[in-house]
């Protein structure tokens, strides 16, 4: 009797543990391929809920449904025209036939190590195939700026672009990693870097641009200096000009008036003839002597008579 207890005992157990081994769950995030004795059987499981399998003969392999992430390791990559720059990448990749992953790479490891090989090498070739303008920037637009006609000579254009090339890094490595059963869904540069040697000459070539751009304005600068300087001599000598004929004209005008005014004082009367004379002879001896003249007059002079007159 105790026997046949334990017996039943042991049966339970090992049917319970049948029943839990044989039962596993699938997640929303998770893709599940079964494998016998260690090769896959049927079709991939991806709906969600509670399945079965065959206990201690099939094993449940979980894959992950979601985008996974790539970042590369920055390498130091050559380009067409012999220049070296840092490349750091990254990519966002998914499976997509979880049993043709199984079958290939087996599990997300061995996945991870076969986009690295794919995408580090396309990178490289694709870099290499063109010059640095081409991985440095997109497009040919014009910078908005002050100096655009400098600057805008200075650029050399593109043809592919920077964002072209991680579009045909995308698609050739597409191409390679359909057999794998994963899609890379997006690839990028992370960042472009020049190693120093490049630095040094980016640097010279932006000195040199801007001392171009800067002797272009002094120029300008100095241009207009110019033109506004003549402008003032011309408008300074204008003004004198009109200054010194108004001048001349008042002057004139005051002369007029004065000899009139000497004329008629002069033919108005005798008494009036003689102070003019003696106003003409004190305007005389006001220029011509000081008060260290000494001077010899006959008592005759027209002079020594107005002198004679003031004792």
């Amino acid at each position: 009797m105790k026997t046949k207890s334990i017996l039943i005992t042991a049966i339970i157990i090992i049917t319970l543990i049948g029943l839990n081994s044989s039962v596993f769950t699938v997640q929303e995030k998770d893709q599940v391929i079964i494998t016998q004795f260690g090769k896959p059987v049927g079709e991939a499981i991806t709906t969600p809920g509670m399945h079965f399998k065959v206990p201690l003969i099939q094993d449940a392999n979980y894959f992950e449904k979601r985008v996974m992430e790539w970042n590369g390791d920055p390498n130091q990559v050559p380009t067409k025209d012999k220049k070296f720059i840092f490349v750091d990448t990254y990519a966002r990749w998914q499976i997509i036939d979880p049993l043709q992953f199984f079958k290939r790479l087996t599990n997300e490891r061995g996945a991870q190590s076969r986009i690295d090989d794919i995408l580090d090498g396309d990178t490289r070739d694709f870099i290499a195939n063109n010059d640095i303008e081409e991985a440095v920037r997109t497009s040919n637009r014009i910078p908005e700026s002050s100096d655009t006609d400098i600057i805008g000579d200075s650029l050399e254009k593109i043809n592919v672009g920077r964002d072209s090339i991680q579009n045909m890094i995308l698609k050739s490595a597409n191409i390679q990693t359909k057999e794998l059963g994963i899609k890379i869904l997006d690839f990028r540069f992370k960042r472009i870097n020049y190693v120093q040697e490049v630095q040094n000459q980016v640097y010279e070539r932006m000195k040199s641009e801007r001392f171009r751009i800067a002797d272009k304005f002094r120029s300008e600068g100095q241009g207009e200096a110019s033109r506004i300087n003549g402008e003032k001599e011309r408008e300074l000598k204008k003004i004198q000009s009109l200054a010194f004929r108004d001048a001349e004209m008042i002057k004139g005008k005051a002369d007029a008036t004065a000899a009139s005014i000497y004329a008629e004082a002069y033919n108005t009367s005798n008494q009036s003839r003689n102070f003019y004379g003696f106003l003409k002879s004190m305007e005389t001896f006001e220029k011509t002597f000081d008060g260290k003249t000494s001077i010899f007059i006959s008592t005759d002079s027209e002079l020594y008579k107005y002198l004679k007159s003031m004792d």
